[in-house]
C-alpha cells in the first residue's frame, strides 16, 4: 500500500485554497463515468451491500435511546426521513443508543423497505443505556427487528469500540452476529470505532464486513488529532475489502456553522480513495438540502479537475 505523502503544513495550505483533495488519488476522479451525484450508488467493500454515497445519520446528540430526532415532534422528524428519501438518500444509520428504531418503523410506511439500506448498532459496554444488563446479540437484534417492524437489518455493528482487544472481549457477540447473518436476519456485520487501536484490530479481523471510521481534515472528534495517522489505516481497511463508512465529517457538529470547513471536509474525505460513503446526522430538512448541494459542488469540482 502506498502511504499518503504530505506534511501537515502543506495539507492545511492546500485546504485553504480549496484543493486538498488533489493531494490524493480518488476513484471518483479517475473514472469519468462516475457522476457528481451525492446519491450515486456505491459498494460497501466486499460486504455485498450497495447504497448511496451520502447517507442519513439519526444520532445527533444520541445517548440513552434519545437523540435530537426523538426529542422533537415526531411529525418534524418523519418529515426529515421523507425528504431524505425523496431527494435520493437510500441509507439510514440508526442505533440502539439513538432511540430511532420506532422512527424508522414509521418511515417504512412511506419508504419501501427493499430499496434502502438500514444500519443499527448494538451497545455492549457499560453505561449509555437505561438498563444495566447487556443481553446477547440475538436477543438485542430480535428486539431491533420488532422495533423497526422489519424482517431483516442490512448491517448491524458493535457500537463505539475503544479497547484494542474488542474482538476478544466481545467474541461471543461476534459469533452470535455471524449466526444471525447465516440465518438472513442481518445481511452484514461490523463495528464502529472510537480509537486507533480499535481500528487496527478491525483491520486484522476477518469478521468485520463494514466499519464506521471518524474522519475529517481537522482531527476534531477523531481517533487521533493528526488525520495523517488515521488515513493510512483507513487506506488499509479499504484495500482489505472492508466497507468503510466515514462519520464525524463535521467534527461531531463542532464546526457546523463554518461553511468553509464543511466544504473542506467534503473535499478531504471525498479526495481519499478509501472511504466508500459518508453519513451526516440530519435534524431538519434545510440541513439535507444544504449539505447535498455542498457535496454536489465538491464532486463536480473533482470530476472536472
Amino acid at each position: 500500500m502506498e502511504k499518503s505523502k504530505f506534511n501537515r503544513r502543506d495539507f492545511l495550505s492546500a485546504l485553504s485554497l480549496g484543493t486538498g483533495y488533489l493531494m490524493f488519488s480518488n476513484p471518483l476522479t479517475s473514472c469519468s463515468a462516475i457522476s457528481a451525484d451525492p446519491f450515486q450508488m456505491v459498494k460497501l467493500g466486499n460486504s455485498g451491500l450497495k447504497t448511496t454515497l451520502l447517507g442519513m445519520g439519526t444520532g445527533v446528540h444520541g445517548v440513552r435511546r434519545s437523540s435530537n430526532l426523538t426529542r422533537q415532534h415526531i411529525d418534524e422528524s418523519l418529515a426529515v426521513f421523507r425528504h431524505a428519501y425523496d431527494v435520493g438518500m437510500r441509507m439510514f444509520d440508526c442505533a440502539d443508543n439513538y432511540g430511532t428504531h420506532p422512527l424508522m418503523a414509521e418511515a417504512f410506511k412511506f419508504i419501501p423497505r427493499e430499496v434502502v439500506t438500514v444500519i443499527s448498532k448494538i451497545w455492549v459496554r457499560k453505561g449509555s443505556l437505561p438498563e444495566d444488563d447487556r443481553p446477547d446479540s440475538d436477543i438485542v437484534v430480535n428486539r431491533f427487528l420488532k422495533e423497526m417492524k422489519t424482517d431483516y437489518i442490512d448491517l448491524v455493528q458493535i457500537h463505539c469500540m475503544e479497547v484494542g482487544n474488542w474482538t476478544e472481549v466481545y467474541g461471543r457477540q461476534l459469533d452470535i452476529l455471524s449466526d444471525l447473518k447465516a440465518k438472513g436476519l442481518i445481511r452484514a456485520h461490523g463495528v464502529s470505532v472510537h480509537s486507533l487501536e480499535a481500528m487496527k484490530t478491525a483491520l486484522a479481523s476477518d469478521w468485520v464486513d463494514v466499519i464506521h471510521v471518524r474522519i475529517n481534515p481537522y482531527g476534531i472528534a477523531m481517533d487521533k488529532p493528526e488525520p495523517e495517522e488515521v488515513v493510512d489505516v483507513i487506506h488499509q481497511l479499504h484495500n482489505s475489502g472492508k466497507g468503510v463508512i466515514g462519520m464525524k465529517l463535521i467534527g461531531g457538529g463542532k464546526y457546523s456553522e463554518d461553511k468553509e470547513k464543511i466544504d473542506n471536509a467534503f473535499r478531504f474525505v471525498m479526495g481519499l480513495k478509501s472511504v466508500d460513503m459518508v453519513t451526516i446526522g440530519f435534524d431538519y430538512i434545510e440541513q439535507i438540502d444544504d449539505y447535498t448541494e455542498r457535496m454536489r459542488k465538491v464532486l463536480t469540482e473533482m470530476k472536472n479537475a
